[in-house]
């Protein structure tokens, strides 16, 4: 008998150890030494499919003989397709592959498109014939050299869609087991940092690169990014915290909403028990968007909760909900800013700023950019002297404030340059 309890003993230490060991090499990953590769990886992925996407409405124009229009709207299209697929890839990420697998697929397919793309510019028959070479004919070109460059751009458009919505809350999830908020901070402010650094590379530098040197080696370039890109992150791979995916968070709205219809005719009373989960802080239930309530409110005796939605999903859906007026306001914004017909404008003016030095049609989007930093940059301290001034209103106020004079001054601009 005291044999048999020793060797019991002996078996729940062992587990006992072993969890302790897999929780201990756990830890060990994720923290601070994974922010390299992963701002990186991202970093190099911006100045690439920036430098690609603000002048490739003139290689559209002069390798392809395209027109203004049809230049234009393949880049609306390609633009569109790349921010639209980062809906896809954070559902991907969030609800099958997890987000390491998201952000690898999405670099190497970047890589590879930007790779194709760059031999349109080295192999005559991937492109049309130059109007400037005698003896050649100025064709239009032909469905498989179009065919072959949306393709090399639908690969991009794939990268960029896996690796956005995913990179921020990949490099947050580093910080899970590590309780300094400060550390979480800081890799926020080393990655919008890292990210506006990026796109100002990325609009200036090679797009100077590939109006001085040509196309050949102005697309080698991102090419050669996007490969520093891939590989940093494939480096970092024994270092990183994978988070599984466990349960889609989506299934869990469309959840919520079926049960939130279904008991749209009962009432709720002060005493109503609702269902809370038992991982994680604990999530206090909300007046706003009250018929949602509905959805989680436990009315069954036998104690059966398996098919309840749980009050923190009840609360991520009305998140999502109050997001949906703040997104949609700035789309009419970003559908004249994304307008590439600034930028052929650009190329009719005098750009030189000295005898030796002109700057590039292309180059002209860094000046949003850098206004949005600036205004970053004194928006919290305005704020702060705004309200301390004017006790009576909230910061929440100043904000749709801001945003409604900027919703006026946009379209102001916009009227100035026409």
């Amino acid at each position: 008998m005291e044999e048999h309890q020793n060797q019991q003993n002996d078996s729940m230490d062992a587990d006992l150890k072993l969890k302790l060991l897999i929780e201990d090499h756990h830890d060990q990953k994720g923290g601070m030494k994974t922010m390299p590769f992963i701002i990186v990886n991202e970093g190099f992925e911006k100045i690439a499919s920036y430098g690609l996407q603000y002048n490739m409405i003139f290689y559209l124009m002069e390798v392809y003989h395209m027109e203004a229009v049809p230049a234009s709207t393949v880049i609306y299209i390609w633009s569109a397709l790349s921010t639209g697929l980062s809906v896809f890839g954070a559902i991907l990420s969030d609800s099958y592959l997890g987000r390491f697998r998201v952000i690898a697929f999405g670099s190497l397919s970047s890589f590879l498109g930007v790779t194709l793309l760059w031999l349109t510019s080295m192999v005559p028959q991937l492109a049309p014939s130059s109007c400037h070479e005698p003896e050649t004919n100025c064709s239009p070109p032909t469905p498989t050299q179009l065919g072959y460059l949306f393709s090399c751009l639908g690969l991009i458009s794939i990268g960029e869609g896996c690796m956005r919505p995913c990179a921020i809350a990949f490099g947050a999830d580093q910080f899970q087991h590590h309780n300094n908020q400060r550390l979480i901070y800081g890799f926020f402010n080393w990655y919008y940092a890292s990210a506006s650094i990026s796109t100002l590379i990325g609009s200036t530098v090679l797009v100077y690169i590939q109006g001085q040197f040509g196309w050949q080696v102005g697309f080698a370039v991102p090419a050669m990014f996007m490969f520093c890109s891939a590989l940093m992150f494939m480096l970092g791979s024994s270092l990183y915290v994978k988070v599984e995916v466990k349960e889609s968070p989506y299934s869990g709205f469309f959840q919520v909403l079926i049960l939130a219809f279904k008991n749209r005719k009962i009432r709720l009373l002060p005493n109503d028990r609702y269902n809370h989960s038992n991982e994680g802080d604990r999530v206090e239930l909300t007046d706003n968007l009250r018929f949602l309530n509905k959805a989680c409110v436990i009315r069954d005796t036998n104690n059966d909760y398996s098919g309840v939605p749980t009050v923190e999903k009840v609360e991520s859906l009305k998140s999502l909900i109050r997001i949906i007026p703040v997104w949609s306001s700035g789309i009419l914004v970003f559908v004249n800013v994304v307008q590439n017909f600034p930028t052929i404008q650009a190329a009719k003016m005098n750009r030189n700023i000295t005898s030796w030095l002109e700057i590039p049609a292309a180059s002209f989007n860094m000046f949003a950019l850098l206004s949005l930093t600036i205004f970053i940059a004194l928006y919290d301290p305005v704020n702060d002297r705004l309200e301390e001034a004017v006790e009576s209103r909230s910061s929440a106020q100043y904000v749709v404030l801001i945003s409604c004079g900027g919703a006026v001054v946009a379209p102001l601009s916009f009227a100035i340059i026409r």
